[in-house]
């Protein structure tokens, strides 16, 4: 029986500090390989720009840092596969890419087919949408890509199992809301790979940037729809999944984080908003108005 032993990378990136991303990414692809013992490790989508980089996306010099910061994870040749989000500019089109990298090179690239435009999400300003699917191999695994909104649809997650895939990666920048039923996002997950056969790996960003809250909670689906492993809210860190693989690949299933009561749930996306937007903006001081009007509430 194969063995293929996975790093869920759920870190706190900041939008337009490419530099401290890249670090952050290098140090965490050390540690999933010297102290997990991981052969490949996953970013959340546009892990070295951060999320949402917004009207960045169209100056040159920020895509031209996105670049570098993609060319100095190159040319760290990491012991280990790393599967990173970045904006991509081919030719006159920009896109929402993931690039594997092993041993110093991409050795594939997917783009997302299905990009958001409502509410929060604006992305058909800025990209262009891919429309073939990307499946690739590491130690006789293949592992599919999806971004994001991909897996809110059928469609990319179907062609990957058709292509070959054992477990399909799926990079998310998903943010939090009160009135957004999680319930419904694992539905969906659990969904698809029950319907495609095949297990799924969620991973998702964590952090404040702005007015959104990232909060995590990345989640392992077996090929029946189960969930197998799941990561909690609002921390940040290194989580390691074993896949083993004989007749299906199957995740093996770790102890599920307790399920956060909402006052707390809530209580923490508001920590996390107020002290990212403080730590990234480089705020010294606050002043917090407590008169206990609507001003304060």
């Amino acid at each position: 029986m194969n063995r293929l032993p996975v790093a869920i990378a759920q870190l706190n990136f900041t939008v337009g500090h490419v530099d401290k991303n890249v670090d952050s990414i290098l140090y965490a692809a050390d540690k999933a390989r010297s102290d997990l013992g991981c052969r490949v490790v996953i970013f959340p989508e546009l892990s070295i720009t951060g999320y949402p980089p917004e009207d960045l996306l169209f100056r040159g010099d920020f895509l031209e840092r996105a670049k570098a910061g993609l060319n100095r994870l190159l040319a760290a040749k990491t012991d280990i596969v790393m599967v990173v989000g970045h904006p991509h500019l081919d030719g006159e089109k920009l896109y929402n890419a993931a690039s594997i990298i092993s041993d110093g090179k991409v050795v594939a690239r997917y783009f997302k087919r299905e990009l958001p435009n409502f509410g929060v999400f604006d992305e058909k300003r800025y990209f262009a949408a891919g429309d073939e699917p990307c499946v690739f191999e590491v130690d006789g695994f293949r592992l599919g890509l999806t971004i994001c909104e991909d897996v809110w649809h059928a469609q990319p997650v179907a062609d990957c199992a058709s292509a070959g895939a054992d477990f399909i990666v799926n990079l998310n920048a998903s943010p939090y809301d009160l009135y957004k039923a999680r319930e419904r996002e694992e539905e969906v997950v659990s969904l698809r790979a029950k319907t495609s056969g095949v297990p799924i790996i969620y991973v998702n960003l964590v952090g404040g940037q702005d007015e959104l809250v990232f909060d995590g909670g990345s989640m392992v689906y077996d090929h029946s729809g189960g969930l197998s492993a799941e990561v909690p809210q609002f921390e940040e860190g290194l989580y390691p999944v074993d896949f083993l693989c004989e007749h299906h690949c199957q995740p093996i299933s770790r102890p599920l984080p307790p399920e956060p009561q909402l006052e707390a749930n809530v209580y923490n996306a508001l920590v996390t908003g107020v002290r990212d937007y403080v730590n990234k903006n480089g705020f010294k001081s606050v002043v917090l108005g407590l008169s206990g009007g609507v001003d304060s509430s």
